[in-house]
């Protein structure tokens, strides 16, 4: 008998016009955590639900060994029953059941006469969620705790089929630090159990964590695979991107003008809870051709401050003053910051900043429609001529500006956002996690298009959880902590030191 778990031999997988996966290898050894590694759409996923049978035996060739035995699955239930769960990035969880019942969804514990014992499954459901280290009540709904718990329950559930091989395509995603080190955490845990599992991230630190090997796939081949010992970021962003990275950042030299956002005393509660403040008596500006960056942990308020600033989408008994180049404006809704050119791109782009089910073209347009409207009516002819532009210069890769914008990747649909701001023509940009969720090669594009709108005048606000990135690209660094301004650096004298320092500074009661 082998010492891996898993082999697939010479995986191919083509789509209409596309060969998603060619002549793929991969072995994975028993009780292993095995990474996954490649640039959106390079076909990481694609291999996993071959894998795992949503992309049934007979619609690719090649081979799948699971403990030493051909399989060929026809479903998910069928790799299920050896062993085999996928827990996708997208969270296939029932908002409105409970815990319980979403672990034992089509699991069902069941009595005597056949019907759900509903004692058992909340006593079985609570030993899975001890397992796991996720202290909640089994009958609490999905709906009512957050999206690092619902990755738990996700886990749990897939213990209680008896996962042998536990797939995670992107776990911490949409996860925050500390969600994200507890998860990681559970997957060691989980190897001490003898439980073998795949991650797919692109977070290259995570992957260094808890990977004992890692393999690269690049444009639908694997590259090759690297043992823990000779694993660096060098090389895998090598192996991704099929260039070497000397520069992760592109070069920037600023040209810095004059004064063009300042804001005085900004200070906003909680929406729910008025009596809780959000953000405290924040100053700030920015210069014209200046990347300005606010690093803070989550909960530091930097969400919450630019969502106040924008048109007050977020919070209550919103007080403090803006000026755009020394004259006082208004932002009381968002027509009023977007007229005073004022754009925010939020972090959660598929929630908040696309409209999935719409095309590239409208998304483009919808921030800026008034431009193409004559008469009453939108000029077709030219929002597609305006969104092909955008296509072409932000290099977005689709077959056309019809495209549905869920279809992109993530780094794609980043620079459809980015597109969609640049076009409504603003003064000050503020960018909420730019590159949260997309490859290395792709934050590159995107910095250079940052860099870009600096060079043209913009004046941009960059909020990031990572310091490199803010040190990699920003001119100046505000730090922020418990919603207030605790430092400001220029990147000369800026350290990781010196920012976490502040970032975990308490304010002054």
């Amino acid at each position: 008998m082998t010492t891996n778990i898993l082999e697939m031999r010479s995986i191919t997988k083509t789509f209409p016009g596309v060969k998603a996966l060619s002549n793929v290898t991969l072995d994975v050894g028993r009780g292993e955590v095995h990474a996954i590694c490649g640039e959106n759409g390079a076909g990481k996923s694609t291999l996993m639900k071959v894998l795992s049978g949503v992309y049934p035996h007979g619609t690719y060739t090649g081979d799948i060994v699971f403990e030493d035995e051909v399989v060929e699955f026809k479903s998910i239930s069928d790799s299920e029953a050896k062993g085999i769960v996928i827990i996708h990035q997208e969270l296939a969880l029932s908002p409105y059941l409970s815990i319980a019942e979403n672990i034992f969804l089509n699991n069902e514990q069941k009595g005597a006469l056949g019907l759900i014992d509903w004692n058992r499954t909340n006593l079985e459901a609570a030993k899975l969620l001890a397992r796991v280290g996720l202290k909640e009540n089994p009958t609490t709904r999905i709906m009512d705790i957050g999206v690092g718990k619902q990755q738990l329950v996700e886990i749990a559930k897939a213990l209680s089929k008896r996962v042998k091989l536990l797939i995670l395509d992107e776990p911490t995603a949409a996860l925050n630090d500390d969600d994200s080190d507890h998860l990681l955490d559970l997957i060691l845990h989980l190897k001490g159990q003898g439980i073998t599992s795949i991650i797919i991230s692109h977070k290259l630190n995570e992957i260094k964590k808890v990977s004992d090997s890692v393999t690269v796939i690049r444009d639908g081949r694997a590259i090759e695979t690297i043992a823990k010992v000779d694993v660096t970021e060098e090389r895998i962003i090598k192996d991704m991107v099929g260039r070497d990275l000397e520069h992760r950042y592109p070069d920037h030299t600023p040209d810095i003008g004059s004064e063009i956002l300042r804001v005085e005393d900004w200070t906003a509660f909680h929406p729910q809870d008025p009596t809780r403040v959000m953000v405290d008596h924040v100053n700030l500006n920015v210069r014209s051709g200046e990347i300005v960056g606010i690093a803070g942990l989550m909960g530091a308020g930097r969400t919450e401050f630019a969502m106040s600033l924008f048109g007050r989408s977020y919070g209550s008994r919103i007080t403090g003053r803006v000026f755009k180049r020394g004259v006082e404006i208004k932002t009381r809704t968002v027509t009023e910051a977007i007229d005073n050119g004022i754009a925010y791109a939020t972090e959660d782009r598929k929630t908040y900043g696309l409209n999935l089910i719409e095309d590239i073209k409208r998304n483009i347009s919808m921030a800026a429609l008034h431009r193409l409207v004559k008469k009453g009516l939108v000029n077709d002819n030219e929002e597609y001529r305006v969104a092909n532009e955008y296509r072409t210069s932000m290099n977005i890769k689709a077959p056309s500006v019809l495209a549905k914008t869920g279809k992109l990747s993530g780094g794609n649909q980043q620079k459809v956002v980015l597109s969609k701001w640049i076009y409504s023509d603003p003064d000050v940009l503020i960018l909420d996690e730019p590159t949260r969720g997309i490859d290395v090669g792709a934050k590159y594009e995107i910095y250079t298009i940052i860099n870009k709108l600096a060079a043209a005048g913009k004046g941009v606000i960059v909020i990031s959880s990572e310091l490199p990135e803010l040190l990699g690209i920003c001119d100046r660094i505000y730090t922020l902590a418990e919603g207030a301004i605790t430092g400001e650096f220029p990147i000369a004298i800026a350290t990781p030191e010196t920012l976490i320092k502040h970032m975990t500074m308490e304010k002054a009661r």
